[in-house]
């Protein structure tokens, strides 16, 4: 019998049998909910963020809207979902449980304190629950409390602060959760490594508005007549993750093994992520959309990725991509191509035309009698635009041309 990959990852010491943990979020929210999840195939978790209760939780109603676009369905997720409020010790009892049923799965605490002894307090409670890694969250972008949150995420002197503060108190790794919401994820990631921090996690929900109510103006989720600026997750956000991942790993005075967060569904999702340079990945609006049991797809995609690959091992695949991404001066733009058509599968529907002419570098004609698109092939940008818009799959793709091709000067009016 031909022996699978090895799906299974060392990040900070544990092993965790294979890359994928839930992300601290609605969908880690209680023992009960984690054992369906532990069954399903989730190596770890990220369990939901843990506060001290001396400031109450109470969830906005709604809490979440999801955002459609077309026929796609949950292109992304608006919430303004805060900490846990089941209060400390039930979730204590319930990292101890996890830890006690299922040994072979890691259980990360996310903590957030309100101020330094908080985090402290927090920080040794968990560890004595039997947490095998915390995380910091220094990223939650709902948080209206001074020096919580994304708040701290933005200013790296809480961010050290906070972390030493945490390593002071604590043997097991932490983990500092980044947010996006900052031009330069570097810098807090730095700080965080000075304070002591083993790892970072990336990224947390984007800071935005998906929607706003045509009948109401009321930006959503509506609650009750007022909406927020809060954070969005879902596919949409994938891009921005993969770049921020994508960063920490080139930076070559941080050095610190990533977990990778922000719009995974698949396995392809998550594999863009490791070799991107993330060791593990997190996941909630997934789970969010189609429940526990994506994870048997992605067990699965990737274990035949692999085996097509010849890979034998996850670590392998960690940060492949690294070595060709470049900044765009280093382009070789002495190489050229073009569009090339097979018109042969066309459906004469005249989009790439349109969008040529309108969008690209009017490389186009019509034949309206064949309803067939002409190709003026020295016109041709190579912007591929008509390859996008195309409604069958692979009619469009892109030529190289040899180095003595020319492309034609573009014309102007005056």
């Amino acid at each position: 019998m031909e022996k699978r990959p090895d799906l299974s990852v060392e990040f900070l010491g544990k092993t965790f049998i294979n890359p994928f943990l839930l992300s601290s979020s609605p969908v880690s929210n209680s023992a009960k909910m984690l054992e369906r999840a532990f069954e399903a195939g989730w190596s770890g978790v990220a369990y939901k963020t843990l506060v001290t209760g001396r400031i109450p939780i109470v969830h906005p109603s709604p809490r979440m809207h999801p955002y459609h676009y077309g026929e796609t369905r949950l292109m992304g997720l608006q919430n303004v979902e805060q900490t846990t409020d089941r209060g400390l010790k039930p979730n204590l009892r319930d990292i101890a449980y996890l830890k006690k049923h299922w040994p072979d799965r890691v259980v990360m605490a996310s903590i957030m304190g309100f101020a330094n002894q908080e985090w402290a307090d927090l920080a040794r409670a968990c560890e004595d629950a039997g947490a095998d890694m915390l995380e910091l969250n220094f990223s939650c972008p709902h948080m209206t409390v001074e020096g919580s949150g994304c708040k701290v995420g933005q200013e790296h002197e809480l961010v050290e602060k906070f972390t030493a503060t945490v390593r002071k108190v604590v043997s097991i790794p932490l983990v500092a959760k980044m947010t996006p919401n900052l031009a330069d994820m570097s810098i807090p990631a730095l700080a965080a490594k000075r304070g002591g921090a083993d790892a970072i996690s990336a990224i947390n929900t984007v800071k935005g508005i998906s929607e706003i109510g045509l009948d109401d103006w009321v930006p959503r989720p509506n609650v009750f007549g007022k909406g927020a600026i809060s954070g969005y997750s879902g596919p949409a956000v994938k891009p921005i993750g993969l770049r921020f991942i994508a960063e920490l790993a080139s930076d070559p005075k941080l050095k610190l093994p990533l977990s990778g967060i922000g719009g995974i569904e698949t396995w392809v999702d998550a594999l863009e992520y490791l070799l991107a340079g993330a060791a593990t990945v997190q996941v909630t609006t997934g789970v969010i959309h189609y429940g526990y049991r994506i994870v048997e797809d992605m067990i699965e995609g990737l274990s035949d990725y692999m085996a097509q690959k010849g890979v034998s091992r996850v670590a392998d695949l960690i940060g492949k991509a690294l070595p060709n991404l470049h900044d765009t001066g280093k382009f070789d733009v002495a190489k050229q191509g073009v569009a090339q058509y097979d018109l042969d599968r066309c459906v004469g529907c005249g989009q790439c035309y349109i969008v040529c002419r309108d969008a690209g570098g009017e490389a186009l004609e019509w034949d309206a009698a064949k309803r067939r698109p002409r190709q003026i092939e020295d016109k041709c940008l190579s912007c591929m635009i008509c390859g996008f818009v195309c409604p069958v799959a692979g009619l469009i793709t892109f030529k190289k041309k040899p180095a003595s091709w020319k492309r034609r000067p573009t014309v102007t009016l005056g």
